[in-house]
């Protein structure tokens, strides 16, 4: 009887490699219309974070319960600004520059709830404009940092105050959003749904 030595195959990396390559060309080929999507939400998102936080689209999608609208119009050639607009503006408050530096320059949507000239007032934690409550002021972030309630006055012309419709709405009720620049107002929004 006879034995043979059988010698193992080593799989060299070169055709595997080049198998793979080929095998996802094939992938692109077929599927080339998801890889585009997915390529422009990545490219999008890029844009978003590292060269503009502003939409530049005209259309503006808030996955953020501030607001209960999901998709928007953005309408950029809008000047006017009045009592119960929907608005983007770029954040430029306190807590961009300490707090949480992370939010400075962001856009946030909201809706104006007091103009220049409106008087702002705060019994307890209930925050008043022109006497109509908007809000209620939380004790704490989500990260515990403790939240105050805006001072009262008099909304002084240039600046706006506005507020989400949701109760963790990080908006012009607490002194770290505070009032927002009619200059930092990127464009009212028209909801679509």
């Amino acid at each position: 009887m006879s034995t043979s030595t059988v010698t193992p195959t080593r799989l060299s990396l070169g055709p595997w490699l080049m198998y793979r390559v080929r095998q996802m060309r094939a992938d692109l080929r077929r599927r080339w219309f998801v890889f585009a999507v997915v390529g422009l939400v990545w490219a999008l998102a890029l844009v978003r974070l590292f060269v503009h936080h502003v939409p530049v689209l005209p259309i503006l999608f808030n996955w953020t319960p501030s607001l209960p609208y999901k998709v928007a119009v953005v309408d950029y050639g809008s000047a006017l600004l009045a009592r119960g607009d929907l608005v983007v503006y770029s954040f430029e408050g306190p807590a961009g520059q300490g707090a949480y530096p992370g939010l400075r320059h962001q856009a946030l949507f909201k809706r104006v709830a007091g103009v220049a000239g409106d008087v702002v007032t705060v019994q307890g934690r209930d925050v008043f404009v022109n006497g109509a409550l908007v809000g209620r002021a939380k004790t704490h972030a989500f990260d515990r940092r403790p939240l105050e309630p805006i001072a009262p006055t008099v909304i002084p012309a240039g600046q706006l105050y506005v507020q989400g419709t949701s109760i963790d709405s990080f908006d012009s009720r607490y002194s770290l959003s505070g009032l927002v620049r009619v200059q930092d107002v990127r464009a009212k929004v028209i909801p679509i749904l």
